[in-house]
């Protein structure tokens, strides 16, 4: 294989680890088994540094600068701008330049802000890792931010734990690990602590992990060997920026500047041949044609996305709502259909033991003591059924399991055998097998059963029994947990899956999780809201239903897991709409029915904070999760919730639609306001034996009215557009722009008619082109107003104090300017007092028409 220098030098010390055991392991990274001390720790920190990577410390300010001036819209504004120097329009040049600048700066200075505000809010998420102290009596591995680790460190991995270093394992338990970002194998591969005698790749190594992959079972010990940049990871993390990461949003974005671009190539020749041909002078024909070019270029557009998208991430932000992804927040906006499991959503997500059961139903007190022992002794991640057992206090007094009870081994929980055990020795030496797992995972490998009273074996009559009591409890809510175990002789040491064989079955654990008192209206407002929610569990379908009814989610429609691995993809597609309730899901049928929903057109959003929900976050156009998961989660998610609320989800989608709807409004506007003006531009370019415009004229033109776009971002949007899901639609603003664009062309030609007629204006151009600027100008940062709302602008529908203001200050400067002492220099001429009510006139037309053509549109293609 061959590697790049940086990558072969991240693998020198991996493969030292590798072959090391484990003392010239710790002599070599001057560690030992108990870990670094906090002063070590500290000291080593100022020598390798934070454990970051290079992207994660931000793009930095000349890099965020270089961005913003050498994209493909200020290059050719810029091309323009030399172009108008060469040819010795100096003043153009000088316009041009100020716009470039004026979008660069406001583009710069708002991403900048957003980018260090997202960093503060990011770091309100912060991932961590378990690392063993010395001198920690009671729990030797306390929990540190995954930053400050530091070679040497010694760690601890459970299930849904992210490698947070390179790092050599030193003793694991049936430790599956995914490391498909980083190899690109999608399935898990199972890692071991034992010494290596030979390593071709690191990659391949057994007992090595590496930053970017996460565990999906089991647990282990391991010492880190690297962090940071010179980690693997971070030696091909250019290489990963690199890779194309565009989204949707991205996509739209491009392909409307592209529009914008292939209709400027094709007017601004064509006004250029038009001027050239009918006035004769080509050299004012190609100034004027470059104007016109600039007039229809977005410049503005890449400020105007970020500003609004850096903007509603922090308006998210105070709905406890935090942004890891800008680009994120329009995919939230345009989602209508939500994914999201029961546990925490709909419920409260405070589960309680409320019943322990033997198998014939009666309460039973070993139960309890049995399962107490295996949440009591498992390693890996406690879920909330395990706290919820250890929470009975009394029987820790009563067993007090951590002098009575000695771990021999554990048999971690996977999502295919749905069980976990764990071996224990008793004081008295004899040695047990405790499992707990799903009822009929547990009844699978259970040949026994025992109550207090009497023993007997199993047959198919107890197993009826069990599934009418357990199917019993879950119509009332309950979730039912199995409890098995055998005696296992003592010379054994080491178990495996295949030991889970020939149980006894004591009886049951039912838990109950009530659900949020919230939830009901939650669901009503997002489905009011345009958006479908549906509910994917790896639950039973009984508890789903009950949960379900009391939060008042019509089910409809349910599959099970087994259905639907049943289905190959087209049938499932076909099907997966039309079904409200997904139960018995394993983590890949999560993420088989979030590719179906997509596959059939909709935005799907999956909200999840499990270790089996990683694949379906990454499925879904939006991956959303909260501040409690486990690492493998959040780190898949684009949006992270403070708080696990349905409520909390919908203020986000909110504030998302509001973005979207503020970004069209400018889309809206430049493209209706580009191409009614070529209108104009070509026919009086064909009858006027002069400019209708000079060139510093139409970039004054148009800086005046960029700026009066600024403060869109600041805008009100009617609560109308935010009752449903919206997309990016090209085809729909291409349509627009040619219902819209039009009208303004009419009062254009009025314009010129009234500056002709009334004016005397053919024998002075000067006096016509100043009563074009004002009359174009004052049209433009109208229709802002007419466009924003589908409402009757001013009077039904008003915008942002910030956008009137800017409005009123625009047009008080355009109107200023004839009269000032910088006329001169832009070749103006004061216009007289009886051209102001014409206009006015005109303005109050306009605005009726525009609004009527505006209503007309909405009419036909989106009522």
């Amino acid at each position: 294989m061959n590697f790049s220098a940086r990558e072969n030098e991240a693998r020198a010390p991996l493969r030292r680890a590798a072959l090391s055991d484990i003392d010239a392991l710790f002599r070599d990274l001057d560690s030992s088994a108990a870990g670094l001390s906090e002063a070590e720790a500290a000291l080593r920190l100022r020598r390798y540094g934070r454990n970051l990577v290079a992207q994660e410390s931000g793009p930095g300010v000349v890099r965020e600068l270089a961005r913003h001036v050498f994209n493909p819209l200020n290059g050719l504004l810029l091309a323009l701008a030399g172009a108008s120097w060469a040819l010795s329009d100096r003043r153009a040049a000088i316009v041009i330049s100020a716009m470039v600048v004026l979008s660069v700066l406001l583009a710069f200075v708002q991403e900048h802000r957003s980018n260090a505000a997202a960093a503060k809010l990011r770091a309100m998420v912060r991932t961590h890792a378990s690392v063993r102290r010395p001198g920690v009596a009671d729990n030797p591995f306390v929990e540190t931010s995954l930053d400050a680790l530091a070679p040497g460190d010694v760690i601890r991995l459970t299930a849904g734990d992210m490698a947070p270093a390179d790092i050599r394992l030193i003793a694991g338990k049936d430790l599956f690990v995914n490391q498909s970002a980083l190899t690109g194998e999608s399935m898990p591969v199972e890692k071991f602590g034992r010494r290596l005698e030979k390593v071709t790749d690191p990659l391949e190594a057994e007992n090595l992990l590496f930053m970017g992959s996460n565990v999906v079972s089991g647990y282990g010990e391991a010492v880190v060997v690297v962090t940071g940049k010179r980690t693997f990871f971070g030696a091909i993390a250019d290489k990963i920026a690199e890779a194309d990461t565009s989204t949707a949003f991205d996509e739209s974005v491009r392909k409307f500047t592209w529009l914008m671009i292939g209709f400027m190539s094709v007017m601004a020749p064509l006004v250029f041949f038009v001027n050239g041909y009918f006035k004769g002078d080509w050299l004012g024909a190609f100034l004027f044609a470059v104007s016109v070019a600039v007039g229809l270029t977005p410049e503005m557009l890449p400020m105007i996305v970020t500003v609004n998208l850096a903007k509603g991430a922090m308006n998210i932000s105070r709905e406890k709502v935090i942004v890891k992804r800008l680009d994120a927040i329009q995919n939230f906006g345009a989602m209508d259909v939500l994914c999201t499991d029961k546990t925490g959503t709909l419920t409260q997500d405070r589960i309680i033991l409320k019943r322990h059961l033997d198998i014939y139903g009666a309460d039973s007190e070993r139960v309890l003591e049995f399962a107490y022992l295996n949440s009591h002794f498992q390693s890996g991640l406690r879920n909330l059924l395990d706290v919820a057992v250890l929470q009975h206090a009394e029987i820790e007094a009563r067993l007090t399991p951590r002098h009575s009870f000695r771990k021999i081994d554990e048999i971690p929980f996977d999502f295919e055998r749905r069980r976990l055990s764990v071996v224990v020795e008793r004081d008295d030496g004899a040695r047990l097998l405790i499992c707990k797992g799903a009822v009929e995972e547990i009844f699978a490998v259970a040949d026994r059963f025992e109550t207090e009273e009497t023993s007997g074996m199993l047959d198919s009559s107890h197993l009826e029994t069990a599934q009418a009591e357990t199917a019993s409890l879950n119509a009332d809510g309950f979730r039912v947990v199995a409890v098995a175990y055998k005696s296992v002789a003592s010379e054994q040491s080491v178990f495996s899956p295949k030991d889970e064989s020939g149980l006894t079955l004591l009886g049951y654990i039912a838990f109950l999780d009530p659900p949020k008192d919230s939830a009901a209206q939650a669901i009503a407002d997002l489905r009011k809201g345009g958006i479908d929610v549906k509910i994917l569990t790896g639950d039973n379908d009984i508890v789903t239903r009950k949960v379900c009814h009391d939060v008042g989610l019509d089910i409809g429609a349910l599959m099970l897991g087994a259905e639907l691995d049943a289905m190959d993809d087209a049938t499932l597609a076909a099907r997966v709409s039309g079904v409200t309730v997904f139960a018995k899901l394993s983590p890949t049928q999560k993420a088989r029915v979030v590719a179906a929903l997509r596959k059939n057109g909709h935005v799907v959003g999956y909200l999840g904070d499990g270790i089996n929900d990683g694949p379906a976050l990454k499925a879904g156009d939006v991956g959303i999760s909260v501040d409690s998961a486990v690492d493998i989660a959040r780190e898949s998610a684009d949006i992270i919730l403070l708080e696990k609320s349905l409520a909390v989800l919908n203020e986000g989608v909110i504030e998302g639609r509001k973005v979207f709807a503020n970004i069209l409004k400018y889309v809206r506007m430049g493209a209706s306001s580009n191409f009614g003006n070529m209108f104009s531009v070509l026919g009086a370019s064909v009858f006027l034996p002069f400019l209708p415009m000079t060139p510093i004229q139409i970039l004054t033109n148009n800086l005046l009215y960029d700026f009066s776009q600024t403060a869109i971002p600041t805008d009100n949007v009617d609560e109308e557009f935010l009752t449903r899901p919206r997309k990016w639609d090209i085809e729909g603003i291409a349509r627009f722009m040619l219902y819209v664009g039009p009208v303004s062309s009419i009062f254009d030609y009025a314009t010129f008619i009234l500056m002709v007629v009334a004016f005397n204006a053919w024998d002075n151009p000067a006096m016509f082109q100043t009563g074009w600027f004002v009359e174009s100008l004052l049209t433009q940062t109208l229709i802002i107003h007419v466009i924003r709302t589908r409402k009757i602008p001013f009077f039904q529908s008003r915008a942002s104090g910030a956008l009137l203001l800017t409005t009123i200050v625009v047009c008080l400067v355009g109107a200023a300017l004839p009269y000032s002492p910088l006329a001169p220099v832009f070749g103006f001429t004061p216009l007289p007092l009886s051209y102001w009510p014409a206009i006015f006139g005109f303005l109050m037309c306009y605005a009726v028409l525009a609004h009527l053509a505006k209503s007309a549109f909405f009419a036909r293609f989106e009522e």
